[in-house]
């Protein structure tokens, strides 16, 4: 192994550790059934942890730390397919030991690590609702659509410069607000995995595994689509030529 590529893999390992300790452990401490702001606090917890990480390995490995993203890039052809298997494997490994090391500080799983469940009558206005596996992977789905949706215009398309982490951040803050109570919102097998393992609870494992996936292929589909289009010159109408008719 290259000692570029060990970098970049340690640089996934450590950040998606980062991101299931801080994360997950936030949703641990805070628990179930706070409400907004304690949605909006354990979504700053992950929000902030990418933005930093972001910012601190973002010129090592991209900061991916999540498989999701990573499939992403790959998609676009923005880096190897061996890389990326590397990357996938780093960060699922961080998410696992992330977790462990949470576990072992908070006494045990009995707190739940933060694992991501689908919503159980949840109270919504007038109403409450229980969120279906096909509502929570179409949920899933949209949410890692628009991370990685932002990490293709911003990181790797350059457009935002040295301000991508922060967009990042922010897209992940956004996305745990409003699904936090439906989902999880996990959107990131890594961060999904990790306290599902150490628990020992794996429903909807497929769902969390499958759905961010399916929203970084289209992510990068449409980012591709985008791109081509902007390339394309605008095509501008001929001027009408006059008839030319026999004289009369």
């Amino acid at each position: 192994m290259s000692n570029s590529l060990a970098s970049k893999l340690l640089a996934e390992f450590i950040g998606t550790f980062a991101f299931v300790f801080i994360g997950a452990g936030a949703a641990a401490v805070v628990g179930d059934g706070v409400g907004l702001p304690g949605i909006t606090a354990i979504a700053f917890a992950h929000g902030l942890t990418i933005m930093v990480f972001a910012f601190a390995y973002g010129t090592v490995s991209g900061g991916h730390m999540n498989p999701a993203v990573t499939v992403g890039v790959l998609a676009v052809g923005a880096m190897r397919a061996g890389e990326a298997a590397g990357y996938i494997v780093s960060q699922l490994v961080g998410g696992v030991i992330g977790a462990l090391v949470l576990g072992a500080v908070l006494g045990g799983a009995a707190t739940g690590l933060g694992t991501p469940a689908l919503a159980h009558d949840l109270a919504l206005g007038a109403t409450t609702v229980a969120v279906s596996p096909a509502a929570g992977f179409v949920i899933e789905a949209v949410l890692a659509f628009f991370l990685v949706t932002v990490v293709l215009g911003t990181a790797v398309a350059g457009r935002a410069g040295n301000l991508a982490p922060l967009a990042i951040g922010m897209t992940l803050t956004l996305n745990i607000i409003m699904g936090g109570a439906l989902t999880g919102a996990a959107f990131n097998p890594a961060r999904a995995l990790g306290p599902m393992i150490v628990t020992g609870n794996l429903s909807d494992a497929w769902l969390y595994m499958a759905a961010p996936i399916v929203g970084a292929i289209v992510a990068a589909l449409v980012h591709t689509g985008l791109t081509r289009l902007a390339r394309q010159p605008a095509t501008t109408a001929e001027p009408a030529q006059p008839v030319q008719t026999p004289a009369g």
